[in-house]
């Protein structure tokens, strides 16, 4: 597959949600299979009792307790005196991991802009409702002399935005990015996990072809309480490669080049490798409660949304 010579890049938060589909999400909010406490009150219910409006329960008073809460319509009743619970409302985060190493931006549509886009709507759902958003991007750094440099796996991230107005932040943020170099998804996902405070959904962005696997990596991040959901990006032409002849490819992202002729044996024995890697991706996932998918850049992102994640209890 041949990497995209001189892509056209999304510049602003407008190219990467329209106007078309914010109309088709913005009824979505995200969902979590886990209770999570948040910083903040938020627009989400709890388990937890607290002080909103909606009522939950009644306990009897003990000394200390505020007076103001005391259910004086019992208390006329049954001459006891009873405190009013109710319903907490908690804020969800929400942690987007994008892949923006070399080998993202290749194919036909670019895996890097679904990418760009899919964190872009998610991250925009997450804000309008109020949650705690906050992104992260997996590869390498270049320095002032253009040089690639190795940060650890996380090459930048942009920290708990909440509500409409950081929408446009969060794009910004998104357009600078820019794939090149590798990414070392273990140091990634170790840093991820040790530095993370709190507990939400992560929601990883990648084709996860890593050189050095995925489990450990996974394993980490799993290893911190998150609801873990992984998507896998392939694009079209890894799917169904329309290459031939004889070729000298070249990995993008650590230069390793092999000389190969293109036949149809070989490209069947290519097709059956990658559908068992994909399924032993899916296995290892679905083992661990992981919220798994595979999709292909061309698919739209309306019903990456309204079809895929809803379906699978991501959004609801």
């Amino acid at each position: 597959m041949r990497r995209i010579e001189n892509p056209t890049r999304p510049r602003t938060i407008d190219d990467l949600v329209t106007g078309d589909l914010i109309a088709r999400v913005t009824r979505l909010d995200l969902a979590s299979r886990k209770i999570f406490a948040g910083r903040m009150k938020g627009e989400r219910r709890s388990k937890k009792r607290g002080e909103s409006v909606e009522f939950a329960d009644h306990r009897p008073y003990v000394r200390g307790d505020d007076l103001r809460h005391i259910d004086w319509n019992i208390y006329g009743r049954l001459d006891r005196l009873f405190m009013k619970l109710f319903l907490e409302e908690e804020d969800l985060s929400l942690h987007i991991i994008a892949d923006c190493s070399a080998s993202m931006d290749c194919g036909e549509p670019s895996k890097f802009e679904f990418i760009q886009k899919a964190a872009a709507t998610l991250a925009y759902i997450g804000l309008v409702n109020m949650n705690r958003v906050t992104l992260s991007a997996m590869g390498d750094a270049v320095n002032e002399e253009g040089q690639l440099v190795d940060v650890g796996g996380i090459r930048s991230t942009l920290r708990n935005l909440r509500g409409r107005r950081r929408v446009r932040e969060m794009g910004d943020w998104l357009c600078k990015l820019d794939p090149q170099g590798s990414t070392a998804f273990d140091s990634a996902a170790r840093r991820l996990a040790l530095t993370r405070q709190g507990k939400g959904v992560m929601v990883v962005l990648s084709d996860f072809f890593f050189k050095e696997g995925y489990e450990r990596g996974l394993r980490y991040l799993l290893g911190r309480g998150y609801d873990l959901v992984v998507i896998q990006v392939l694009s079209p032409q890894e799917v169904e490669p329309d290459l031939g002849g004889d070729l000298r490819l070249r990995d993008v992202e650590d230069g390793d080049a092999a000389e190969v002729t293109i036949s149809g044996p070989l490209l069947k024995r290519y097709k059956a490798n990658l559908n068992a890697y994909c399924k032993q991706l899916h296995s290892f996932c679905i083992r661990r409660e992981i919220t798994f998918l595979t999709v292909q850049s061309d698919l739209a992102l309306d019903a990456l949304m309204l079809d895929y994640l809803r379906a699978r209890g991501v959004l609801r």
